[in-house]
């Protein structure tokens, strides 16, 4: 099972989800007997125990497009040198709704999730078209920027920034990122950007469509929005 998932580091809950889907029946404490025999687990680190926070509470969404998260990471390609990663992630169903890569990371660079997210989701992207949605994203320079501001007030969107220094405010775009790191850009090398963003958007598809997400009841976030808007619609 592990050998024909598409990802890497899958732990035994997804094994057993799996497991069931192919009509194998057995339990989650078996699966992880077995692969702790195995050795097939992976390293787990110490968790770390933490006060009450200003951000404690829910940021996830009963409904896709409510809240979207953003935010940025690094990588290096062979011949262009370092590259910026930037992401939007939708809090209700963990899609992946933009991703784009670039070698300078300008404000103007970080839009471009937001902009794929904008046009594939609402059908256009103009004055007031996202009205109703809100965008997480933390207090880098990018996002803090007149020009990106200027951009979400432009199509509606109200400016969600998490509290300075707590990254567990915009945790579901950090949890998205390691995804990423850990199945796409810690395993692969890119001579160019232009090389890693087609692998980029080849990825998101991937993961919209196979990943699976215990919250969801062990769908992928495409699933799971599928579900979400039937269940709406039949409501």
């Amino acid at each position: 099972m592990l050998a024909a998932s598409p990802f890497l580091g899958e732990g035994h809950r997804k094994v057993w989800a799996r497991l069931r889907a192919q009509s194998v029946r057995t339990s989650k404490a078996r699966c992880l007997r077995r692969m702790r025999e195995a050795g097939l687990l992976a390293p787990g680190r110490a968790r770390r125990v933490l006060g009450p926070r200003n951000h404690d509470g829910t940021m996830t969404t009963d409904q896709p497009d409510v809240r979207w998260g953003t935010d940025a990471t690094c990588t290096v390609t062979t011949r262009e040198g370092q590259a910026t990663v930037f992401i939007a992630i939708d809090h209700g169903t963990a899609e992946c709704v933009g991703i784009h890569a670039a070698q300078v990371g300008t404000r103007f660079e970080a839009l471009e999730p937001i902009r794929q997210g904008v046009k594939a989701r609402f059908g256009a992207y103009g004055q007031g078209v996202a009205a109703g949605l809100s965008i997480r994203h933390d207090n880098g320079s990018q996002y803090t920027s007149d020009a990106f501001q200027n951009e979400l007030r432009f199509l509606g969107a109200a400016s969600s920034p998490s509290f300075v220094r707590s990254p567990e405010g915009n945790g579901c775009a950090e949890r998205f990122i390691r995804t990423l790191k850990e199945q796409l850009l810690w395993v692969r090398t890119f001579s160019t950007v232009e090389e890693l963003r087609r692998a980029l958007r080849e990825w998101a598809h991937r993961y919209n469509e196979h990943w699976l997400l215990e919250r969801h009841h062990f769908l992928s976030p495409s699933q799971a929005r599928r579900a979400r808007m039937q269940s709406k619609q039949a409501a």
